[in-house]
């Protein structure tokens, strides 16, 4: 192995990780993985079984599934079993745990831990990955720091020779948090939440067309058990009227204030209302708030037609999103490393996830920050408990407490200092999912400042026409689960018709603009920056909100929309295998969108367990593709008889879709047959995923507070609003640490305008992942660093985690 053991540590005693350095096969011959899952099942498990089992086989290590949890490890005999590289082919798609889970009594017991040692002795195990919640990961802890002394004791018994326990004195285990609960302190988010926020926002979205048609009111019942991350994110997602979560109690009269809401909502011309309930809910006495309760309120107070809706196991079901797959693939991948780095006089680690990082966290930290949680909400310490979920937590519970009012607030935000501020917002490029969530979110908190907004029509044709509407609070309503764009979007430049844009700016006294898109946007506001000098309309607080379905904006890690995007891909991919199975020796060539930017295809591709991606990123000749022919050739003989190529729909001018499927073609004859499917515009359409939706929300409310405080500092005698300062033009995009604005002018240079993308690409590291995944030769680039658990509190914001 080329990386060196030595881990540098910082003074508050975290490590950092080797990020970068590169792993070769057969490295460690002769070491033995378990791998189990515990607890409750969480969609993405099978993608982290995958990964940890293709990583270990690529290593050079034996690895056993041991199947049904810690029960399994205690029964021994057919529970464990040796995994093959086909063990996990065509799983990654699957949601559950292919090997079972279960929650064990006898593990509890002394003598019940001293048969799973046993039967992991007789297998030659000694290191582990547990999948599962805190208290799975506690119960691996406890059998790591007993493993000593229940070795001496079997000697002792007889059960194992004393060869045998000289051989195996340690144990390690590592971590990987599989909870659709989020309920896990250390992690911004857990293996299975993002699945589960799929399933229940899909379920409000179905149920308001019933609704809407009887004007009816339901009350949703969601999971989560003490946690009130489901309910509070897909309250955000789908704009229910009001949710109720164990970590933010209603007050006492909150049954006066739910009924006044409703009503109010009702006069406003609103046919439905969404309550959600979070399992745990409570009031601020703790005693329960149940979904039942709330429906009779409302039916006695009120007499609306109200149904209640336990959306229950459902939660924990259906395909995996793309997030899950692509989280269980780094996380799974990164364990085996991190077991591989490991000694036993080293403290045990879980993987986690800080923005887009993939992390190593001390696990007893994490644990003990998890019961702090629960002493304060057993000691209705609500804004403790509050502020120990983190500060994506407390920002999401902000911004649903401002979207949700039925009307403006009263009592202005000073953050204005009283100026009426006037805004105009507009989308730029082509159309992505989350653009109506942003526009949504930016209207209401500028108007909770004090502000005015204008919406501006089709981009720049819209603008040079004048085409501004005076947007309200009440115009933006049921916006946030809609695809697509209601402003209209155009590829346009303001260099259409400069003298055109300034004049209507002028016209209609725009003090700052926010712009949502791609590229375009991101071009656009940085040639208005660039002309300040010559037209002082341009002289105004600017801020570029990355929402692209590409994700090829230099500034962000992520853009909105790209993430709806990636779970069409992977829908549309699931049902290409499908196909292929029953057709057998087949190839099918994926053609996506993007550009030259590859991000789709590269993490599609991993997301689905595709075999390859072409991207433009990376050159590849015909002797590449023709390597490819080679590789399909072997893997049509045995295994999973069908091949799935990711291409970009620009990856290179000459090696088009077309003609890499006349080579495969000819060079499969009588081996095996190849299709294209080009996914085209699909990829844009569909309802926003949770996370796009949310993600624009929190980003569109940020821009409003950029906007009305580069404003406030702006302000001129007259009340005009004139600034030229580097950080008043702005990209709003999304870094490791969270969301941050950084001067347009400063990301010119990051920028590839002839190709339309950006020159730092994050993702690329994950190529070498996804070819050893899908059996390519190669290496592995780890991703992760190593932290300290405090940094948690300082994570800023999930978004970043795709």
């Amino acid at each position: 192995m080329s990386r060196t053991p030595e881990r540098r540590r910082t003074s508050g005693g975290s490590q950092i990780g080797h990020e970068g350095d590169r792993i070769h096969p057969l490295t460690h011959r002769g070491d033995v993985i378990g791998v189990f899952t515990s607890g409750g099942d969480s969609q993405g498990m099978n993608a982290a079984l995958r990964a940890v089992c293709r990583m270990g086989l690529y290593l050079g290590c034996k690895v056993y599934f041991i199947h049904e949890g810690y029960q399994g490890m205690v029964d021994g005999g057919r529970n464990i079993t040796l995994a093959s590289w086909d063990t996990v082919s065509d799983v990654i798609q699957r949601s559950g745990t292919i090997i079972g889970s279960a929650r064990s009594k006898d593990f509890y017991t002394k003598e019940g831990r001293l048969k799973a040692a046993l039967n992991l002795l007789l297998c030659g195990i000694n290191n582990l990955v547990c999948i599962g919640g805190d208290g799975s990961l506690t119960g691996a802890n406890i059998f790591r720091e007993e493993w000593p002394a229940m070795i001496k004791e079997l000697v002792s018994r007889g059960s194992i020779t004393a060869e045998k326990a000289a051989k195996y004195p340690n144990i390690k285990i590592v971590g990987l948090v599989g909870s659709i609960d989020n309920d896990f302190c250390g992690t911004d988010m857990t293996i299975g939440t993002d699945t589960a926020l799929h399933r229940i926002v899909e379920a409000i979205d179905a149920v308001q067309s019933t609704a809407q048609s009887h004007q009816r009111s339901f009350v949703v019942e969601v999971m989560g058990r003490h946690c009130g991350y489901l309910a509070l994110v897909a309250g955000l997602a789908s704009e229910a009227d009001w949710t109720f979560i164990p970590e933010w109690p209603p007050p006492a009269d909150w049954r006066d204030i739910l009924c006044q809401k409703l009503q109010e909502s009702r006069l406003y011309g609103q046919r439905i209302n969404i309550i959600i309930c979070a399992e745990g809910a409570v009031d601020s006495n703790g005693s329960p708030i149940t979904a039942e309760m709330v429906k009779n309120v409302i039916v006695e107070r009120l007499n609306y037609d109200t149904r209640v809706t336990v959306l229950g196991h459902v939660q924990r079901g259906g395909n995996p999103s793309a997030f899950d797959r692509l989280l269980g693939c780094r996380m799974g991948a990164e364990a085996v490393m991190a077991l591989m780095d490991s000694s036993p006089d080293l403290e045990p680690y879980v993987i986690a996830i800080h923005g887009g990082t993939i992390v190593r966290v001390p696990l007893t930290r994490c644990v003990e920050r998890t019961s702090q949680v629960k002493k304060a909400m057993a000691d209705k310490d609500w804004e403790t408990a509050v502020k120990l979920r983190g500060k994506t937590f407390i920002r999401n519970l902000e911004t649903y407490k401002l979207l949700t009012k039925m009307r403006p607030p009263k009592d202005v935000d000073t953050l204005s200092g009283g100026h009426k501020f006037t805004f105009a917002v507009m989308n730029i490029g082509a159309p992505a999912c989350g653009m109506n969530a942003a526009v949504r979110s930016f209207v209401r908190n500028a108007i909770s400042h004090g502000c005015r907004v204008f919406a501006i029509k089709d981009s720049f044709d819209g603008l040079i026409k004048g085409d501004f509407q005076d947007i309200n609070w009440h115009d933006v309503t049921n916006w946030t689960m809609s695809g697509g764009s209601f402003l209209g979007t155009q590829k346009s430049l303001p260099t259409k018709d400069i003298e055109k844009v300034v004049s209507q700016l002028r016209k209609f006294k725009i003090d700052g603009l926010l712009l949502i898109g791609g590229f375009e946007a991101f071009h656009s506001c940085v040639l208005m920056t660039e002309l300040r000098d010559k037209y002082k309309e341009f002289c105004i607080p600017m801020v570029t909100l990355p929402c692209a379905i590409s994700n090829n904006i230099p500034g962000t890690s992520i853009a909105v929309g790209s993430d709806s995007a990636l779970n069409e891909i992977c829908g549309l991919i699931d049902k290409i295998k499908q196909s292929a199975i029953g057709s057998k020796r087949r190839v099918f060539i994926v053609e996506t969108m993007g550009g030259y930017c590859g991000y789709l295809a590269t993490l599609s591709a991993l997301a689905s367990g595709a075999d390859n991606a072409y991207i433009f990123e990376q050159p590849f000749d015909v002797d590449d593709i023709k390597r490819d022919v080679q590789v399909i050739s072997r893997k049509m003989k045995s295994g999973v008889q069908r091949y799935i190529i990711m291409r970009c729909e620009k990856a290179n001018a000459n090696y088009t879709t077309q003609f890499i499927m006349q080579l495969f073609s000819e060079e499969g004859k009588g081996k095996f047959s190849t299709r294209i499917n080009v996914l085209g515009h699909s990829q844009q359409g569909g309802c926003p995923t949770p996370f796009d939706r949310n993600l624009a929300t929190r980003m569109a409310a940020k821009a409003a507070e950029k906007l009305v405080a580069e404003a406030r500092q702006s302000v001129q005698a007259k009340g005009s609003v004139y600034t030229k300062e580097p950080d008043s033009a702005v990209l709003l995009g999304v870094g490791d640490h969270g969301s941050e604005c950084i001067p347009i002018l400063q990301l010119k240079d990051k920028a590839d305008f002839v190709h339309r993308f950006s020159k730092e690409r994050w993702w690329l590291k994950l190529r070498s992942l996804m070819r050893i995944l899908s059996g390519h030769h190669g290496f592995y680039e780890p991703t992760a660093l190593t932290s300290d658990a405090s940094s948690e509190m300082s994570t800023d914001s999930s978004s970043n985690s795709k």
